[in-house]
């Protein structure tokens, strides 16, 4: 198997892959094909499959394998597949961690920056509410990812997420010691577990219809108001600021927030759940692109393309 990382332009291969997305579309002409978007563990890759036969579209469905042919073609200084030939695949005989993209952190390191975090808040009602939080949720902060495409959208992306702005938040306060850091890091270790209810898991991640309805934000919200009432902490300072880190992390009302910030550690969270999110969808992005090239217009930031220079440090 020739990984998706590894292909090369000009290349014809026959492989197997995890079906991420699936798009129908139609030419000028009136012919149907579909655009894939296809998965292994080292990244993903767009591909058309033209002229699609009958029987063919039922193959490709999102969260299937696929056996696939086709030739590796450049397409806006981007490699994409011009798929020629699709079969279902022996799903019995996959591995399915050669498909599934991870955090690049172990899981077991993750798990042990969360403990020093958490043991690290000294506010007790702070850290008992996120121990609470934390338990509520379980074994799930450490395989979610944190988004279905955009941002750490893999195995583990909720809690490197969560752990990457906890580690900027205390660079922050250092550097501006008016913080209250025991509130920007519990803010920043919980303020994306509603994620766990929103998507349906690391392989093939979907919005759940609990999601859909309600959203990660009103979700975590609520399950913080279990967490404080069984901690008879509800009527607390720390659990209120600790409502409004989750509500406000969006930082704006058009963009999901119910409350703008109106405390200070709630609007660095914000500013760093930003900065993390679109860093992790630039080094995706640009990961797959080429040294003195453009990557794809990427909707997650306006639309626009970036220029890959051609001095980039190979990562």
């Amino acid at each position: 198997m020739t990984k998706i990382k590894d292909l090369q332009v000009k290349s014809r291969e026959t492989d197997i892959y995890l079906i991420k997305d699936v798009k129908n579309g139609t030419t000028s002409k009136g012919a149907p094909y579909l655009s894939l978007t296809l998965q292994d563990n080292s990244g993903m890759i767009d591909g058309k499959l033209w002229d699609v036969k009958p029987g063919q579209a039922d193959l490709c469905r999102s969260g299937k394998f696929i056996e696939c042919s086709f030739e590796v073609i450049q397409y806006n200084q981007n490699k994409q597949l011009h798929i020629n030939m699709v079969m279902p695949a022996d799903e019995s005989t996959i591995d399915m961690s050669e498909y599934v993209m991870a955090s690049s952190y172990s899981e077991e390191t993750r798990r042990k920056d969360a403990e020093e975090l958490v043991a690290s808040i000294k506010n007790e009602n702070y850290r008992k509410l996120v121990i609470g939080m934390m338990e509520f949720v379980g074994d799930k902060y450490y395989s979610y990812p944190a988004a279905s495409k955009i941002h750490h959208n893999f195995l583990g992306g909720l809690s490197e997420h969560s752990l990457s702005m906890a580690k900027m938040a205390e660079e922050v306060c250092n550097h501006y010691p008016q913080l209250n850091r025991d509130l920007l890091i519990s803010g920043a270790l919980i303020h994306d577990v509603g994620k766990t209810a929103e998507l349906s898991g690391p392989v093939t991640t979907e919005y759940t219809v609990k999601g859909k309805l309600e959203g990660h934000i009103s979700i975590a919200n609520g399950w913080m108001s279990e967490v404080a009432a069984n901690l008879h902490m509800e009527d607390t300072e720390e659990a209120v600021l600790l409502h409004h880190m989750i509500l406000s992390h969006h930082g704006h009302l058009e963009y999901g927030s119910p409350v703008m910030p109106m405390v200070q550690e709630a609007e660095v969270l914000s500013l760093l759940d930003n900065l993390d999110a679109r860093l992790n969808t630039l080094k995706q992005a640009l990961g797959d692109t080429q040294p003195g090239c453009w990557t794809n217009k990427l909707f997650a930031l306006e639309n626009r393309q970036f220029y890959k220079p051609e001095s980039t440090k190979e990562q």
